[in-house]
């Protein structure tokens, strides 16, 4: 009889035993991850002098919110010119299509064709001259492609002075007429696009999300495309975690995982939205059951709206389900 306590100590230390030696293969607290966020950079697609700074690190912004605004009173005096352009267009274009012809118009473009015809003949001359100096090694390459763009512009002018004589003698002016009207056309768009260049000197929150940090203050100097803030929105919150080679066959996308923390809040899951095809460690060439153990494989996954609060780079567990081993690290 002084046995059986013996044999029942026995018995419990095997028991306790056994399962010490069996936990790790059943354990279920999860395997370490953290949370990691995908940000969008706000920049401008101009470069220049940040004016002024809407928000600051820790806002929250919605779609259409002012973030920041470069200096833009070269801009704003582009527009300017723009409009004079416009406004000088459309009165030639009203001069144009005047009833009465002023006789003294086509007087002046005379006078132009004769001006532009001596300074055709003057680098026509100014070429023959460099043109033989060049062939003797006198002057060079440049000043010859020069003398011959010269001759050419001087050539295009008096061709368009001629033209501009012969539709104004033409019946309703109708050639000057349309021409006028194309350069009221060409000042509206140019109109058109400085005021888009303009606009563009203020950049506003492209979706919602928190500020989560400013890379330039006002004064500073940013190049065209270059992020002035950094945005996260609530989407764009990820979970990383390891699993081990064996485990990652009994993943798939879309596979849900639940999620604990500090301050988490309850039942915060996570469906998996990447599986990595390489290994993050690689063991020698043969792979023993032993060495697979030690192949990791980088798993993502995105958590749902509760997860909204979390930061990034803050710590997680990741429990994959009953009867699944984790890697820890």
């Amino acid at each position: 009889m002084k046995r059986l306590p013996i044999i029942l100590a026995g018995l419990v230390v095997l028991g306790v035993a056994f399962l010490l030696a069996t936990f790790p293969a059943n354990d279920e607290a999860g395997v370490p991850g953290y949370m990691e966020a995908d940000l969008v950079l706000v920049g401008s697609e101009q470069g220049g002098r940040v004016e002024s700074l809407s928000v600051k690190e820790g806002d929250r912004v919605s779609p259409g919110d002012p973030v920041f605004t470069l200096e833009s009173s070269e801009q704003e005096a582009s527009v300017a010119a723009a409009k004079a352009r416009l406004l000088e267009a459309e009165a030639r274009l009203a001069d144009a299509k005047a009833e009465i012809q002023r006789p003294r118009e086509i007087e002046v473009l005379v006078a132009a064709l004769t001006r532009a015809e001596a300074m055709l003949q003057q680098s026509k001359l100014n070429l023959e001259r460099v043109r033989a100096l060049f062939d003797k090694g006198w002057v060079s390459k440049a000043q010859l492609d020069e003398a011959v763009a010269q001759h050419d512009s001087n050539e295009a002018a008096v061709k368009e002075a001629d033209r501009r004589i012969e539709a104004a003698k033409l019946p309703g002016r109708s050639g000057q007429i349309e021409a006028a009207a194309a350069s009221v056309e060409a000042a509206r768009h140019a109109l058109a696009e400085a005021e888009k260049n303009l606009g563009k000197r203020q950049v506003f929150a492209p979706e919602s999300g928190t500020v989560e940090e400013v890379y330039f203050r006002p004064g500073e100097v940013v190049n065209a495309g270059q992020a002035v803030v950094s945005l996260l929105p609530p989407g764009n919150l990820k979970v990383r975690f390891f699993v081990a080679e064996p485990v990652r066959a009994t993943l798939h996308v879309g596979q849900t995982v639940t999620l604990t923390c500090d301050s988490c809040p309850p039942d915060l899951r996570a469906k998996i939205s990447f599986i990595a095809r390489e290994a993050e460690f690689t063991p020698p060439v043969i792979f023993s059951r032993e060495q697979r153990q030690k192949l990791v494989f980088l798993v993502e996954a995105l958590p749902g709206e509760a997860a909204a609060e979390l930061t990034a780079g803050q710590p997680v567990s990741v429990a994959l389900g009953p009867g699944e081993q984790v890697v820890r690290q």
